[in-house]
């Protein structure tokens, strides 16, 4: 064997050795900082890496020395770099790429409620260097700038949702991306119908989906763009104009949804519910929509099941078509516990005449007609009733018998005599 064959064995050897001392400490440092961990050379370690690197260097000297052909040095350098490179790759893989499923699996299991918990807020629209700054800023991540190298090369960039994610300090980079990716945390709620904008907002409070002076403010001073928005009248005595049109449902907010946005999303479920045919019947009925939704809300209130409710709304019909001015005084019992739900935030057990005498607005048995606005957030079974009253009926008074139906009376006399059979009066 020539001494140049020997001298570049010797180098190669020597470069192999050094690869072996140093690439894979390299690359555990590499994959620490990759997870999203801080890297720490432990004193051996950085030794050995030393070392390795050492002998690299010396090898392709060695090389360059007994050689002195530019291709030897060149192969000596392409085989640090394929093995560097092999090294890597399979470092990135097994750090960035490995088991998404499992990792996804275990994100979604963290309950906001958890010890250590963090919920994060990604506003819409934000990109990976904000998501970067929110993360580092909550304590999530440590090197902002290693988060947003791992997100471009693994493909996450664009993929982010927006809402509410809830995380913990010390996940792996892979974790909080696939989390940030899935559907954000998100709160069901279920608004029954029946009840007032302040029941309605309460129910959004107690389940930390809103603040009520921000509910309040949105309510009040928000712009929305619907056709029955504009249509409602401005009254004096209505505090929240869109009373009633918060519609009764099931829905899903994203926790950091803003209360403008829940408003939003309750007033389009009500623009979606009613059609053109609703419209054109309250026309036929010489009714706006909101004498009708106000209507409904006192049917809503008085009654529980449809044929009642198709009755009340009957006898109400009728009464507000009176010219008699005592009948087109509806008297209803639930706009006066509306004003009590108002000002004492409960109902009365059992009126009183001094209660049926309050002077408010609101208060039908003093006022003529139908109130200022809604007292309720009423249903469809509700406001259907309100558009098709019963036709076939003269009944012209009822009364709550106790039990949740109702009974209807066509004289007043026969009221009088109701009441007295269902201890209403003596």
């Amino acid at each position: 064997m020539s001494r140049k064959l020997k001298v570049a064995g010797l180098g190669i050897l020597s470069i192999i050795i050094g690869i072996f001392l140093s690439v894979p400490n390299i690359m555990n440092y590499v994959r620490t900082i990759l997870k999203g961990y801080d890297a720490h050379y432990g004193a051996l370690n950085a030794f050995l890496t030393v070392i390795g690197l050492v002998m690299v260097f010396f090898g392709i000297f060695v090389i360059c020395a007994g050689l002195k052909r530019l291709a030897f040095v060149l192969a000596s350098i392409l085989v640090f770099l394929f093995i560097f490179s092999v090294g890597a790759i399979y470092s990135y893989k097994s750090t960035v790429e490995s088991s998404k499923d499992d990792v996804v699996k275990e994100a979604l299991k963290i309950p906001a409620d958890s010890k250590g918990a963090v919920l994060v807020d990604i506003p819409m629209g934000s990109d990976t260097n904000d998501i970067a700054e929110i993360l580092g800023g909550e304590g999530i991540i440590n090197k902002p700038q290693i988060f947003k190298l791992v997100s471009k090369l693994n493909g996450y960039d664009g993929r982010y949702q927006a809402g509410t994610h809830v995380l913990t300090k010390g996940l792996e980079l892979d974790t909080i991306m696939n989390i940030l990716i899935s559907k954000p945390e998100s709160v069901k709620i279920t608004i029954p119908e029946g009840l007032t904008y302040k029941q309605i907002v309460q129910t959004f409070v107690k389940k930390g989906l809103a603040i009520e002076d921000k509910f309040d403010s949105a309510m009040k001073y928000e712009k929305y763009d619907f056709d029955f928005v504009k249509q409602i009248s401005s009254v004096n005595n209505r505090q929240f104009m869109l009373e009633g049109y918060l519609f009764p449902d099931t829905y899903e907010f994203a926790m950091n949804a803003s209360e403008k946005t829940i408003i939003s999303v309750m007033l389009q479920n009500f623009n979606n519910k009613l059609t053109k045919e609703h419209y054109k019947r309250a026309k036929e009925l010489g009714m706006s929509m909101d004498e009708i939704i106000t209507l409904a809300s006192i049917v809503e209130r008085e009654a529980s099941s449809s044929n009642d409710r198709r009755l009340v709304s009957a006898v109400f019909h009728k009464r507000l078509q009176s010219k008699d001015q005592n009948l087109r005084k509806l008297q209803s019992c639930a706009t006066i516990q509306y004003i009590f739900l108002n000002t004492e935030g409960k109902v009365h057990e059992k009126l009183t005449y001094e209660d049926t005498t309050i002077d408010n607005p609101y208060n039908t048995y003093i006022h003529p007609g139908l109130p200022p606005g809604p007292i309720c957030s009423p249903g469809m079974d509700s406001i259907n009733a309100a558009l098709y009253p019963d036709e076939d009926t003269d009944y012209m008074f009822f009364i709550a018998k106790g039990d949740g139906t109702t009974k209807f009376t066509k004289t007043y006399a026969e009221h009088l005599k109701a009441m007295k059979e269902y201890g209403l009066a003596k």
